[in-house]
């Protein structure tokens, strides 16, 4: 599949988008990567014109016909190039996988923006505890596995993994470590970040924190 097939309109501190190139990268899909420098402050009319509706990025575009929202983009993904499936193929699991997908897109990230944009020590502290009852559940279901799926990179690991680029911000501004609570998580978080499709679509940390003071400024929490 060559470049001019397969487009992705992406920003580089969207875990969203992350997530999305560890799919890519896991498939080997060549792409051509269309960045968004600007979000903030004004959107590309190849945006705004490929997602009206929200008008936010991951979009995928194949073949020119945009494919929107994270999950949705993996899934698609996963279909169109079925070799070295995402999803597991047994229906029950398959089910399971698509729980914790909608577990981790529902709670996740919107938990640990509540860390960083907590005002007071109370505020903090409630963050905090909130987004650590979220991982209980995930470390539950990971439990001795090597992935959520077992023996298997997959589906819910990439999910998950592209959120965690933003772990080190909830823990510097929530003063807490992943791995003081949830070990197992925390090696899981280890064992995936240095797989090469991991390794090679996530931001570096140090450059996600200064992302996140930079925003903690714009909105008033410093």
């Amino acid at each position: 599949m060559g470049k001019d097939d397969v487009k992705l309109l992406s920003m580089w501190a969207s875990p969203f988008c992350m997530r999305v190139k560890v799919a890519l990268a896991e498939k080997d899909i060549a792409y051509e990567e269309i960045l968004e420098n600007n979000l903030l402050g004004g959107k590309t009319e190849l945006l705004l014109k490929s997602n009206p509706v929200h008008q936010q990025v991951p979009v995928l575009l194949h073949d020119n016909k945009p494919i929107l929202e994270s999950t949705n983009i993996i899934t698609y993904i996963d279909e169109v190039w079925p070799s070295k499936p995402l999803l597991p193929t047994c229906a029950y699991e398959k089910a399971r996988a698509r729980f914790w997908a909608d577990y981790i897109d529902r709670k996740v990230h919107s938990a640990g923006r509540a860390i960083w944009t907590a005002k007071g020590e109370d505020e903090v502290e409630a963050a905090k505890a909130s987004f650590l009852d979220i991982l209980k559940f995930l470390d539950g279901t990971l439990a001795e596995k090597d992935y959520f799926a077992g023996d298997n990179f997959g589906f819910v690991d990439i999910l998950l993994v592209g959120l965690t680029s933003w772990f080190p911000a909830y823990e510097k501004y929530g003063s807490f470590k992943v791995e003081d609570h949830y070990p197992k998580l925390a090696a899981w978080i280890t064992r995936v970040h240095v797989r090469e499709s991991v390794s090679e679509s996530l931001a570096n940390p140090e450059k996600i924190l200064n992302f996140v003071v930079m925003l903690r400024q714009m909105f008033g929490v410093e």
